[in-house]
């Protein structure tokens, strides 16, 4: 089926790109990874090093000269790079803007010499605060005011959208666009604010686990492996090309729920006594004065189940399970 044997993939250090590494490695592919380790880690391509063909190289995607050297090599482009999780793009809004728009024009630019085809990781937060449940591609984007930065990603990844589709209308160049929703599974960390790991972490450790805000918001969390699973076969379909899809699950939970079901599974996993509690703190203690979330993400997919019949294989429990074995390996390493 797949058409495509060598993936550039930029993030290839992180915790989606090292995931689609390891299934492109298993299907004989080659992969060129780029990454600056700002958010990922060594230790997700340790096991990769050794691998005839796999070739890491270590810098930014705003090297536009090493994007167009690494991408002559490439049959497709997976650019995965991005400043990405709540705290950080709080903390550091211009990091945030600097990297996903001038690194992703640098990305499309270096694909356009040999019409490279270029997937292109988007996200739920694009839909901002919207209303119109469940969400779907054609819907309108709703974002919060310039003066508050936690919509500085929302923005920049909209900005990377209609950049995708200019570069694909103008230029001639075949790309896709996903956008992501809660993304989870093992490798994943909670340093950057990704709730899933963090309340794992907490409940592993004995402590409280802590709610941000009321715990009435809720999402829809999907397993990296299905989210790969979307992806290629998105990007092996030629009708994909110059579209935007949303990819996530549609088991939805409030975050009070997620983390009373995150306490349950633990205790099972682990054979533990002991029940942790849970805390809630104020979104202005978590983050800062007037910081604005979203009450409900929930994706329509009836859009890429209608073209390449993906649905999610993996439930929630299965997914949260992976994790808690995934994140008690590696202490016990």
């Amino acid at each position: 089926m797949e058409k495509f044997n060598t993936y550039f993939i930029t993030g290839g250090a992180g915790f989606i790109g090292s995931h689609l590494t390891a299934r492109a490695l298993s299907e004989g592919k080659r992969v060129i990874a780029l990454d600056n380790f700002s958010t990922g880690s060594i230790d997700n391509i340790d096991s990769f090093k050794s691998h005839p063909y796999y070739e890491f190289h270590e810098g930014s995607i705003h090297d536009l000269r090493l994007l167009k050297e690494l991408s002559q090599s490439a049959d497709i482009i997976f650019h995965l790079a991005a400043a990405v999780g709540v705290e950080l793009i709080v903390n550091d809004p211009l990091n945030t803007i600097e990297t996903n728009i001038r690194g992703t024009e640098n990305v499309l630019h270096a694909a356009t010499k040999n019409k490279t085809p270029v997937f292109i990781a988007s996200t739920s937060e694009v839909y901002g605060k919207s209303e119109q449940f469940p969400f779907k591609e054609e819907n309108d984007i709703v974002l919060g005011p310039s003066y508050l930065s936690r919509w500085s990603y929302a923005a920049t990844k909209l900005v990377d959208e209609f950049l995708a589709l200019a570069y694909s209308a103008q230029r001639e160049l075949p790309v896709v666009i996903a956008r992501f929703f809660n993304t989870i599974g093992p490798g994943q960390t909670g340093q950057y604010g990704m709730v899933v790991p963090r309340f794992i972490q907490q409940a592993l450790a004995g402590e409280s686990i802590t709610v941000y805000g009321d715990g009435e918001q809720s999402r829809c969390f999907c397993h990296v492996s299905d989210v790969i699973e979307a992806v290629l076969r998105l990007i092996n379909e030629p009708k994909a090309y110059g579209q935007v899809f949303n990819i996530g699950s549609q088991e939805e939970i409030s975050i009070n729920q997620l983390a009373e079901r995150i306490i349950s599974l633990t205790q099972q996993e682990t054979q533990r006594q002991q029940r942790v509690k849970i805390t809630h703190t104020p979104y202005e203690q978590a983050y800062r004065p007037g910081f604005e979330d979203t009450v409900r993400r929930v994706p329509d997919t009836s859009k890429v189940e209608q073209l390449v019949g993906w649905q999610p294989q993996y439930k929630l429990d299965r997914t949260i399970k992976d994790i808690i074995h995934s994140l008690v390996s590696a202490v016990a390493a």
